[in-house]
């Protein structure tokens, strides 16, 4: 029977990365994979992404899945009918929760034995556990008090006895949750993860309390910027350094005023290849991927830029300018931008809340 896989966890924990790595594995063990990704807006980093890595990717744009529940529904219909995939992994928007109730129940009410549902998992930075706080901070609690799985990214970013007592403390916190420490970027127990899906018990079926206020102020106090900048220099430039450039000014000009960055992500398109750049914290350094390759002077290149930040929508939009403008003094080019979408989402509304069933 076919399996879902529902990932969750704040923004710039990783749930692309760990989504395409777990892709490729399966694909590797001659799996079927389909990849949905979501996000409130449209233009996305992350599908332009699950393309260049995997055959079948779909996508609900312009709200989470909870509030275009329909559209995920009609994606999953279309690959259960086809027969085109044995694993679906869908990526759910990184500023939601609740999804208990407004997903995973109504996909498992909908589609009954046509369809297996695995543990929600929530995906984690180690760097968000206890930093967020007020109504971003009851937002990532509240993903974590309902996940089946609590998967813990980036553990070559601590020392391993650091690390180690992370889970421990997430255990203690959360009991109902199994929990597990991989890295997706270096594929280091990915397996282990996808062996929780295949193979993995969900929790204790609980009712979530979600103050729905406190989730929709959480969500409005991040901004939201989809964007498409066209950059050339008849000579030639690096693609790289621009995007390097322009994400390093964004990064600093957001520290320097305070904001949390979610995530700002760069998709960057030219004859030499792809490049994604991202940072997931204001004054961190851009991450390559890949990483440390110099490709030759381009003409030309198209850049997806996607930025979710705790700034009003007219400030971030004036910071990615700015940003650009860094970007074309570095690397002697000129970038154009195309139409932005940049706003704050709306007050969750889903389509289906159903409840725990009784014990």
């Amino acid at each position: 029977m076919p399996r879902l896989v529902v990932l969750t966890g704040f923004l710039g924990a990783g749930k692309t990365t760990t989504m395409l790595a777990a892709g490729r594995l399966l694909t590797a063990r001659g799996g079927r994979v389909a990849v949905i990704t979501n996000d409130q807006g449209s233009d996305l980093v992350d599908t332009r992404l699950a393309r260049d890595a995997v055959p079948d990717v779909g996508e609900v744009t312009d709200g989470c899945f909870c509030c275009r529940f329909e559209d995920l529904a009609d994606l999953v219909t279309e690959l259960l009918d086809s027969g085109r995939a044995d694993t679906i992994l869908a990526e759910a928007v990184g500023s939601c929760t609740d999804l208990q109730a407004t997903v995973v129940r109504p996909l498992r009410a909908r589609y009954g034995d046509r369809l297996t549902l695995a543990p929600l998992t929530a995906i984690v930075d180690p760097a968000r556990v206890g930093v967020l706080d007020g109504d971003l901070g009851y937002l990532f609690d509240r993903q974590l008090a309902e996940a089946d799985l609590i998967a813990v990214n980036k553990s070559d970013t601590l020392p391993r006895a650091e690390f180690d007592a992370l889970l421990d403390r997430i255990r203690r916190d959360h009991p109902r949750a199994g929990v597990l420490g991989y890295s997706a970027g270096l594929g280091e127990n990915v397996d282990a993860l996808v062996a929780r899906w295949t193979g993995g018990q969900r929790g204790p079926d609980v009712d979530l309390d979600v103050d729905y206020d406190r989730y929709a102020a959480a969500e409005a106090r991040l901004s939201w910027l989809n964007q498409v900048w066209q950059v050339s220099a008849d000579a030639g430039f690096s693609a790289r350094r621009w995007a390097h450039v322009a994400l390093e000014s964004l990064s600093a000009a957001c520290a320097r005023r305070g904001d949390v960055i979610g995530h700002a992500k760069l998709a960057v398109q030219s004859p030499a290849g792809l490049i994604r750049m991202s940072v997931v914290a204001a004054g961190d350094p851009p991450r390559h991927e890949p990483d440390g390759r110099d490709e030759p002077p381009v003409a030309r290149a198209t850049v997806l830029v996607n930025v979710r930040a705790t700034c009003p929508p007219d400030d971030l939009e004036s910071l990615v300018r700015a940003a650009a403008y860094d970007a074309d003094l570095a690397a002697g080019a000129a970038a154009r931008p195309g139409p932005a979408s940049a706003f704050a989402p709306s007050y969750p509304r889903p389509v289906h809340r159903i409840p725990a069933a009784p014990a």
